[in-house]
């Protein structure tokens, strides 16, 4: 019987030497002349096992890591196609602790099946959600995923379902869905690593979401560093168009919707959904004054329906389980479960599915297993760059929207990032200026003029000018750009600043002076 090797073919396993990994792998299946067979696989989101190399026995599957080259022939010599024993071997994948506390509904194939085979997508659940879909009305369909509780999972947290049913009610002959798959926060890779290890899962939300609002195209708008989630999507759309799942005639309903790839040029503005279309359209990536909302006239002025890829990808279990199912997940008004992305200095790095309300400390010393360098835990920053950063005393957060919205925080894409005791909190609180300065698009004052004095008050404070006169001024730009930029940009760029000013006084107070000795 054949023996199937698990290699990842993710941009994170890559970078870790993957292809190499599998092309060891490859040549010693040649050189003994073993009966197996290599599938590249995606990630299953436990980053520091990378490569994670994985042999199926008996439907069970058995994990070595992190594989090198130099470890591929003590493996074979060691009879990994029986799961032989060896110094990397992990035992069973599925009870890793850290993969077995999930709840895995977004990402329950991932790493688990051939990404471009739409057999195995199929053999997984996949479609199930777009075959109820086919035969129920739009209406219907908004319905469940309104009651679904499924809120934006790329940073704002809005009702999807009220998304869809104004996209729905308002008028036009041509109505669009986008898929907004800029990525570019860091500490953020959930939308790469679903588009890269179950692109299938992305395509059935999307052809669901324009059979739930009357839309007969999509598109899907991937940064331009994400060379191998363009080529996997590429690849996914062209053999589900040959299966019948996207064109004329969705899975033989008569119903049309269809799906086109489309790459950023590397604006991290062109994450705000203005901005995208604006580029999609073939102009310069700036945002739009709102109203009128994408939802009415978006793309080339039509309705439009733009959501994050984690927001689609979520839609088919939703349609597959029911709106109940997904709802019974979570707290509050924060439903279902949400990937956090854990990076930064951490012990475990990687992607955790899980039901909203985990707390903070939970997440930071539990799962991501306190800091790699081994020393405190300074700060966490939650929600990419524009996130604010807590401190150990508000570790007792709920991941949970409104919860950290009170306390001057923001979940945004549920990036997480941790810092140990030796961050400067005076450099943070720069950097996010900075980086608002050098990705603004220039479009309003607050946001273009407030980033560059905000870099510029920061250096002050570092060079113990007139300390307390900046620490104000500092504040008093942030409040300017909070409620005067048109987009979250330089909206959310004080989130950093002030809970860094706020939480870590003592980073931004005047050195002392050391008197010299007589």
């Amino acid at each position: 019987m054949t023996v199937r090797i698990y290699v990842p073919r993710d941009a994170a396993a890559v970078a870790l030497g993957a292809d190499k990994v599998a092309a060891a792998v490859a040549k010693e299946i040649a050189d003994r002349g073993l009966d197996a067979v290599i599938v590249r696989n995606g990630s299953r989101g436990m980053h520091w096992l990378e490569p994670l190399v994985e042999i199926e026995i008996a439907g069970e599957r058995i994990g070595y890591g992190p594989v090198k080259t130099r470890d591929v022939v003590s493996l074979f010599d060691a009879g990994l196609l029986s799961g032989g024993d060896h110094r990397l071997c992990l035992g069973a994948v599925e009870e890793i602790a850290f993969l077995k506390r999930q709840t895995r509904l977004t990402f329950a194939r991932c790493g688990v099946i051939d990404p471009l085979s739409l057999i195995d997508y199929e053999a997984h659940g996949g479609l199930s959600g777009l075959r109820r879909t086919v035969g129920m009305q739009p209406a219907d369909i908004v319905k469940d995923v309104t009651d679904s509780g499924l809120r934006g999972r790329g940073g704002a947290g809005f009702p999807t379902g009220i998304k869809w049913k104004t996209v729905l009610d308002a008028p036009g002959a041509r109505k669009y869905i986008v898929c907004n798959a800029d990525e570019g926060d860091s500490g953020t890779f959930a939308d790469r690593m679903i588009m890269e290890g179950d692109p299938f899962v992305l395509i059935e939300g999307m052809a669901i979401a324009g059979l739930a609002t009357g839309a007969t195209r999509g598109f899907v708008y991937i940064r331009s560093e994400y060379p191998h989630a363009i080529q996997t999507m590429t690849e996914a759309v062209e053999i589900a168009r040959r299966a019948g799942v996207l064109g004329p005639s969705v899975l033989g309903s008569g119903k049309a919707f269809d799906v086109e790839i489309r790459t950023g040029a590397g604006a991290y503005v062109c994450g705000e959904e203005t901005a995208l279309l604006n580029s999609l359209e073939g102009k310069r990536g700036i945002v739009r004054a709102k109203p009128p909302l994408p939802a009415h006239k978006g793309l080339f002025d039509c309705p439009t329906v733009i959501n994050n890829v984690i927001s689609l990808a979520s839609v088919p279990v939703i349609m597959d389980k029911g709106a109940a199912y997904y709802r019974d997940f979570g707290m509050g008004r924060s439903r279902g479960t949400i990937p956090l992305q854990i990076a930064g200095n951490v012990r475990h790095p990687g992607l955790y599915e899980v039901a909203f309300g985990l707390t903070l400390g939970e997440i930071v010393d539990e799962i991501a297993g306190g800091t790699a360098s081994g020393r405190p835990v300074k700060a966490v920053q939650v929600g990419g760059p524009l996130g604010a950063y807590f401190p150990r005393a508000l570790f007792d957060t709920p991941f949970d929207y409104e919860a950290f919205a009170a306390k001057d925080g923001l979940i945004g894409h549920a990036g997480i990032v941790v810092f140990d005791d030796s961050a400067d909190m005076l450099k943070q609180a720069r950097f996010a200026m900075e980086f608002c300065a050098v990705e603004s698009c220039g479009k309003c004052t607050p946001c273009r003029i407030g980033s560059t004095r905000g870099v510029e008050t920061a250096d002050k404070i570092a060079s113990g000018i007139e300390p307390e006169k900046n620490r104000a001024l500092l504040t008093d730009l942030c409040n300017t750009m909070k409620f005067g930029s048109l987009c979250a940009l330089g909206g959310f760029t004080p989130y950093p600043v002030l809970s860094a000013m706020t939480h870590f006084p003592d980073d931004f107070a005047p050195a002392p002076m050391v008197e010299a000795a007589e």
